[in-house]
């Protein structure tokens, strides 16, 4: 086998190796993702439930009672999520919020953020 030969074939080689790794993680990455347990959906119910505490200075209906309160009706989730979880880590500071947001899980701070979303943002009457 002359040497330009040889120095091709083990650059084929060297590439059939790197192909069969790569298919080798696909698979394995595949193969992790489907053990995983199943996400869940937020639960909206839930988190009506939980926004009881949250209806004195947000509203019953997610339009804020307090003028220094925000509106969550509407709102992104993605955002309620990240802003609470900012308040239960003190990343994000408010003396209230950071008090309640101290004792909610991811779970009820998913199903909060899917409540919020769901509602009008106007209010009850409001068209959405």
């Amino acid at each position: 086998m002359s040497q330009l030969s040889l120095a091709a074939a083990r650059l084929l080689a060297g590439i059939t190796a790197g192909i069969t790794a790569a298919i080798a993680a696909a698979i394995a990455a595949a193969i992790v993702a489907a053990a995983a347990p199943p996400v869940q959906a937020a639960d909206a119910n839930a988190g009506k439930t939980r926004a009881a505490q949250c209806a004195a200075c947000h509203g019953p209906d997610g339009i804020a009672v307090l003028p220094e309160a925000p509106n969550l009706a509407g709102q992104v989730e993605g955002y309620l999520v990240k802003s609470l979880k900012d308040y239960r880590s003190g990343t994000r500071k408010h003396e209230q919020m950071g008090v309640m947001a101290k004792g909610l899980s991811d779970r009820d701070i998913e199903n909060l953020a899917a409540y919020y979303h769901q509602l009008p943002a106007g209010g009850r009457g409001a068209a959405r």
